[in-house]
């Protein structure tokens, strides 16, 4: 699961052997929680994989969501890894590379669900940046990446070789994120920050009303035309407002799935909006790649 909160109380995200007074975290949408895939077929405990997740410091938590690791065995019968949407773009890093020149690549925003079937053992290292905020980091719209796989060398250039060298020869847990976050936090320092762009201001309403929200309202809000919006989230993002709407309003409806705070599948889907019951169970199957009564057991 991926959990961002702004509350200081023990999360999930913790950094392994680093302890809370060492090592600050915190959420920069404390309104808004991602999800991922936990309905048995892709536990993230599996004997198979291990998927576990790390907070990151103070200082990078309103442009990283989470590190994260996925170490990976294939054997027979294994479901894979899945990922479902959840607005985010990911750097990742494969940690068993022999040469560090395609061990990292980023992946854009995706808007359906993705089965990861690795055929020999994986060990990767992944870094999630809030969508808004990942040009900074990235040096570049990821609108350029689409749903596609982009070699992090083609945006950073030999930056890219040396920091991932520095990754690959790491001893530790903690000095990987360390190594992580030196790299970014040189990035940020050397980057004159930008205005908040509409992209921006937009999805902070996104994220406040957990998606729940029509395009034209959106629009009302950041006081745009409808027209002006859709054109801002395609070039900075790479698809329409309507979509991001559509992520977030279902990673809301699955974090509430997850916490059982729900009296029922109706009464879920009226609260965040869904006012017909077989689109609420298409969009669910769409992202999650499931059907919902599998997930909740409910007939």
């Amino acid at each position: 699961m991926r959990f961002y909160r702004r509350k200081q109380k023990k999360s999930a995200l913790i950094p392994y052997g680093i302890t809370l007074d060492s090592y600050s975290y915190f959420w920069t949408h404390d309104k808004y929680i991602n999800e991922q895939a936990n309905d048995g077929s892709a536990d993230c405990c599996q004997a198979s994989h291990n998927f576990r997740e790390f907070a990151p410091s103070r200082r990078l938590a309103s442009h990283v969501a989470a590190y994260w690791t996925v170490d990976f065995l294939p054997v027979p019968g294994n479901p894979g890894h899945r990922v479902i949407p959840d607005g985010c773009v990911d750097i990742t890093v494969d940690l068993l590379a022999s040469s560090s020149r395609q061990a990292a690549y980023v992946v854009g925003l995706t808007t359906q669900v993705e089965v990861m079937n690795f055929t020999i053992a994986r060990s990767v290292w992944g870094i999630r940046l809030y969508s808004e905020s990942a040009r900074t980091i990235l040096k570049s719209p990821i609108s350029t990446l689409a749903a596609n796989r982009v070699f992090l060398e083609d945006l950073w250039g030999q930056e890219a070789l040396d920091w991932v060298e520095k990754l690959l020869t790491a001893q530790s847990l903690p000095d990987r994120i360390e190594v992580v976050e030196q790299q970014l936090g040189q990035i940020l320092a050397a980057t004159e920050a930008p205005a908040p762009t509409l992209v921006y201001q937009s999805m902070q309403y996104i994220y406040e009303v957990k998606g729940n929200l029509s395009v034209t309202d959106l629009a009302d809000k950041v006081n745009f035309s409808e027209r002006h919006l859709r054109r801002a989230f395609e070039l900075e993002l790479g698809l329409s407002p309507k979509e991001m709407l559509g992520i977030v309003r279902f990673q809301s409806v699955l974090e509430e799935l997850n916490s059982g705070d729900y009296f029922s599948l109706t009464d879920l889907a009226l609260q965040h909006g869904y006012y017909d019951q077989s689109h609420f169970a298409g969009v669910f199957k769409r992202y999650y790649g499931l059907p919902l009564k599998r997930l909740t057991k409910q007939e």
